[in-house]
Parts: C-alpha cells; sequence; structure tokens
C-alpha cells in the first residue's frame, strides 16, 4: 500500500516537473522576426520622419543599413529584444548611437517596428505593430499551358 502511494507521488511529480519544464521552453525558446522600418509615419496627428541612415547591431553584429524608407529584418529567440543602432539624422550629420531594449508580446511571430516613431518616444501601440504576410491568389488560368494539336505519320 506505502509502495503504491509513493509511486503515485513520483509519477505526478514527474508529470509536474515536465510541464514546467515546457513552460519554461515555450517562454524562453520562442522564435520571433523582428523588421525594422526607417519609414514616415502618421498617427494622432504626429508625424515621424524617417532619418538618413541608421545602423542595427543585435549581439555586436550588424544585422541592417537602412536609408530613408528601407526596412530589415533579423530572427531572434526570447522574449526580450536589444539592439544598439546608430543613427545619422540627416544628410552629413553626426552618428548618434542608442541601445533599446523591448519586450517582445507573446502572441506575435512577426514584429514590425517603426525606429522613428520608436526613438521619438511614440507609444508602444504606435511603433509596434504585428506583421501579417499578404497571401497572394494565383491565377488558375496562368497555369495553363495550351498546345497546338498534330499528327505525326505512323511508321508502317
Amino acid at each position: 500500500m506505502m509502495k503504491s502511494k509513493s509511486r503515485l507521488l513520483i509519477r505526478i511529480l514527474a508529470v509536474a516537473v515536465l510541464i514546467g519544464i515546457a513552460v519554461w521552453m515555450f517562454v524562453i525558446g520562442r522564435g520571433h522576426t523582428i523588421y525594422f522600418d526607417n519609414k514616415e509615419l502618421t498617427a494622432d496627428g504626429q508625424t515621424y520622419s524617417p532619418f538618413y541612415k541608421v545602423e542595427v547591431f543585435v549581439d555586436g553584429q550588424n544585422v541592417a543599413k537602412l536609408s530613408s524608407g528601407d526596412r530589415g529584418m533579423v530572427k531572434t529567440v526570447g522574449q526580450k529584444f536589444n539592439m544598439e543602432l546608430h543613427i545619422t539624422p540627416k544628410k552629413k550629420g553626426k552618428k548618434v548611437g542608442s541601445k533599446v531594449s523591448l519586450p517582445i508580446p507573446y502572441n506575435m511571430d512577426g514584429v514590425i517596428l517603426n525606429l522613428p516613431a520608436l526613438l521619438n518616444g511614440a507609444e508602444e501601440s504606435v511603433y509596434l505593430e504585428e506583421f501579417i504576410p499578404v497571401q497572394v491568389e494565383e491565377d488558375s488560368e496562368a497555369d495553363v499551358v495550351v498546345t497546338d494539336e498534330f499528327e505525326m505519320p505512323m511508321d508502317e
């Protein structure tokens, strides 16, 4: 009787430990694609103008060099995202450095960050949005191959 109770307790404990590890891995091991926009954005009557150039560094590596109107991307793992930005606000201007650390929402796999809005103090709802790929419908007639029919002489 005592043996079966301890065996049941060990099994329950083992299942609880496995569930705990699964939840922990989900939180720290989730992958995201982060897109960086250096584009003009107008929200709530406020216009955020793009920078002349922005260099984005993640973990010490240059992952994007963005001119005005460009988009870059990086894949990352985890719920916290750290980057360093080297910004040239205007042509022939002086470079300015900025370090940014952001939490990534759990429910988003692809995240778009508008850098001008982010660095000019906009709210999260303005500078951050979910990336949703556009589904392109295929034209069924474009796949049809039309050939001319012809008769081949048969050798007798």
